[in-house]
């Protein structure tokens, strides 16, 4: 037997579940487009108004959710960046894997639409001073989460002098791969430097 509705509740208040998932389901679809959209066409190239059509939604509906075009892209690129952090540790949810996994995995992160996006919003904020410091501090806070999941994955124990800046060149590392592919995919050459920092972290970690 379904639950028995109180005939003085307003109106407003009945339906408000489903509308909250739509609503939820629109700012999902906006922040995807607008990884997309700055992936593809750059900062000066991605609009509220490109990002609305892309996502199928109206411009209101996206000023709604994000008032700014700032809001928008820095919102986006942490949405996916979360996204992808969870996604790294479903797949090592037993805890510490085998590390040219991990290492791959990592390097993976970076050499992908969210890396290209991240890469246009840190050109842009160069440039645009109402931009710089939001961005400043969503790269700090990402940075210090992917080290947190690095460090789990890998079982380091930080507290041996070097392994935590052999954990930070690991995505030093990453970073400087991702750069290289944005203008080309040399898969077999990083397959090399994957190689040969998963036998760096053997010797050092353990």
């Amino acid at each position: 037997m379904g639950p028995v509705t109180d005939s003085s509740t307003p109106a407003a208040a009945i339906g408000t579940g489903p509308k909250q998932a739509r609503s939820r389901v629109t700012r999902r679809h906006l922040l995807e487009a607008a990884v997309s959209c700055l992936a593809e066409h750059g900062w000066a190239g991605s609009t509220v108004s490109a990002v609305a059509e892309r996502a199928g939604v109206s411009r209101g509906a996206a000023q709604h959710h994000f008032p700014t075009r700032e809001d928008l892209f820095t919102a986006a690129v942490e949405y996916v960046a979360e996204e992808r952090s969870t996604a790294l540790r479903d797949l090592f949810h037993a805890g510490p894997a085998a590390r040219p996994a991990v290492v791959e995995a990592l390097v993976d992160l970076y050499t992908g639409a969210l890396f290209r996006a991240a890469l246009q919003l840190w050109v842009a904020a160069s440039n645009e001073e109402q931009l710089r410091p939001r961005v400043t501090e969503l790269e700090a806070r990402v940075g210090r989460e992917t080290h947190r999941i690095a460090v789990e994955l890998l079982g380091a124990d930080e507290s041996v002098p070097g392994v935590r800046e052999t954990v930070q060149g690991l995505l030093d590392m990453a970073r400087g791969l991702g750069l290289a592919n944005v203008l080309t995919d040399d898969a077999a050459r990083r397959a090399r430097v994957v190689a040969q920092w998963s036998r760096i972290l053997d010797a050092t970690l353990s």
